[in-house]
């Protein structure tokens, strides 16, 4: 009898996932670089998410991209946790080790900053100060990678205030929380601002900020992608200022995921976003 190796699966945990573009990504690596393998979209209930990990690998899962409401709660269920993951206190990347270890990361903060340089490469982070909206796990890893490029002061307004003191807290100092109503008034002179709420995306409310004050020297970045450009960017763009929609983001932070995988480190170009808009 022949002993055939197992094509390798990967996919995408969510709640709901169906919007997700990454098996549409990861679809178009595997036939660009000619690789055997699948990637699935999968819908896991919260209270399904322990039992479920455990029994991916053993159905031939090397591994899996964590998305809301995930991505903190699965820091519970992993083996080991890298130091960026734990810092931020979630995790959008699991490899499922050989020896039966669930290995935790974090690339959402290179791939933000990755999209950034790529797409704006006159970008100084140390210009100024960046507003940041929003505290769940994308606005974490947002803030640390702020701080780790340069960033000198981050100011973060949330709906939830409570949320947002307990980002500062495990932060530190550069972060400076504001409130929510009052957010519109720290535009003036930052020198770039981020919306990582899902306000905006497609099926939710609209990001209702007052964008009077925004400098037009600044760098605006959403990172929703479903619209391409939101209204929040519209609006950004339309003062002056430089914008780059969420897209390049979820192509960044995916490729260290695919090459644990699949074996391949895949090149994020022009290409890849057409293959993924045109999905």
């Amino acid at each position: 009898m022949t002993d055939h190796p197992r094509i390798p699966l990967a996919g995408v945990i969510g709640h709901p996932v169906a919007h997700s573009r990454s098996p549409a990504l990861h679809a178009y690596w595997l036939r660009r670089y000619g690789l055997k393998g699948h990637y699935i979209p999968i819908d896991m209930a919260p209270n399904d998410l322990p039992d479920l990990i455990r029994t991916l690998p053993r159905l031939g899962f090397v591994g899996l991209n964590v998305t809301i409401p995930h991505k903190e709660s699965i820091l519970h269920i992993a083996d080991i946790i890298t130091d960026r993951a734990a810092l931020i206190g979630a995790a959008n990347t699991l490899i499922f080790r050989k020896d039966g270890k669930i290995h935790a990361d974090n690339t959402d903060g290179s791939g933000f900053i990755a999209n950034i340089r790529q797409s704006a490469p006159h970008w100084q982070p140390s210009a100024g100060p960046a507003v940041v909206f929003g505290a769940g796990g994308a606005a974490r890893a947002v803030v640390a990678s702020l701080i780790e490029v340069g960033v000198p002061e981050i100011r973060l307004a949330n709906r939830t205030r409570a949320r947002a003191d307990a980002l500062r807290s495990d932060f530190g100092a550069k972060v400076v929380v504001h409130e929510w109503t009052q957010a519109a008034a720290l535009l003036g002179d930052a020198a770039t601002v981020v919306n990582t709420t899902s306000l905006g995306m497609t099926g939710k409310p609209e990001f209702r900020m007052p964008l009077a004050t925004l400098n037009p020297r600044a760098l605006v970045t959403d990172l929703v992608y479903t619209p391409l450009k939101t209204q929040f960017l519209i609006e950004a763009e339309a003062l002056g200022c430089t914008v780059v929609d969420g897209l390049g983001m979820l192509l960044h932070q995916a490729a260290p995921g695919f090459e644990r995988w699949f074996g391949q480190r895949p090149e994020v170009d022009e290409e890849t976003r057409r293959a993924v808009l045109l999905a």
